[in-house]
């Protein structure tokens, strides 16, 4: 049985890849619903004590170093005891500013701002566990064409500045990957041509039909605080271990794949 502890966005496709696979899946989140169980049931303990495979997709409580992970706060002893699988899905945050260079699971971690994802990070690898290690995620629902619809896209003008993704079906994918081949330690899942967010922008703008939003200055684009932030740090993530030691091919290996399947999908309902 597969515990998903932080059953979100990403862990919804993980559960329904999961199942599709033939696995046993519970969730938890800390509301509950249809199907879930909540994070502070009285029945959890147990439902980690009967998994097989147990999958974190927690974050930190916040990003500075005083932001301790909820899971290990309430159930570290548990989980280290515990002799299934187990995977947390990390942050490539944990990497740093690189200048824009490639980095990958060899590179060092904790120079960045998410102090506390690092920390759990580490953590994590101290139980054993596969940690699975994510670049901006995007998906059906959460994508570049959502905001272009919605009148919310923003170009800003940053030449070479350039990020990773990975489209949440990958995420899925790579996950199931992990618990075949019983991975432990940490693990990119990353699409092999990172790219400046406007050139993501113009490609939804295209397969939509809808004009591009005006270039704009970091200053001049109104961002929030955590927006800016993410204009900080400048790395390109190679994924390059997943293939080779797993054996796992993207569904969606570049953004202009991932978009145009979103698209696809869209237009087929």
């Amino acid at each position: 049985m597969l515990l998903i502890l932080g059953q979100g966005y990403s862990g919804t496709f993980i559960a329904n890849a999961a199942r599709a696979a033939g696995l046993s899946v519970t969730g938890v989140t800390r509301s509950g619903g249809p199907g879930l169980i909540r994070f502070d049931s009285p029945d959890l303990p147990d439902r980690i004590a009967a998994a097989t495979h147990i999958l974190s997709s927690v974050p930190p409580e916040s990003e500075t170093a005083d932001g301790d992970d909820p899971v290990l706060a309430r159930f570290g002893g548990q989980l280290r005891a515990h002799e299934g699988w187990l995977g947390y899905l990390s942050s490539t945050g944990v990497y740093g500013d690189a200048g824009g260079a490639w980095v990958d699971e060899s590179a060092p971690v904790g120079h960045g701002r998410r102090t506390a994802r690092t920390a759990a990070d580490l953590r994590w690898q101290e139980l054993g566990a596969a940690v699975l290690r994510l670049p901006g995620i995007y998906g059906p629902g959460r994508s570049a064409l959502e905001q272009v619809r919605a009148g919310t896209a923003k170009r800003v003008l940053r030449p070479g500045h350039r990020f990773s993704r990975v489209h949440v079906e990958d995420i899925a994918g790579a996950t199931l990957a992990a618990i075949a081949a019983d991975w432990r330690g940490p693990l990119n899942i990353a699409d092999t041509h990172p790219e400046e967010p406007a050139r993501i922008t113009e490609y939804a703008c295209a397969l939509l039909g809808a004009p591009p939003p005006p270039l704009l200055a970091l200053d001049d684009a109104a961002l929030s605080p955590m927006a800016r932030r993410f204009w900080t740090e400048r790395r390109l993530v190679s994924g390059e271990k997943l293939r080779r030691a797993l054996g796992y091919r993207l569904r969606h290996p570049d953004y202009k794949a991932g978009l145009t399947a979103i698209h696809e999908r869209t237009i087929a309902r």
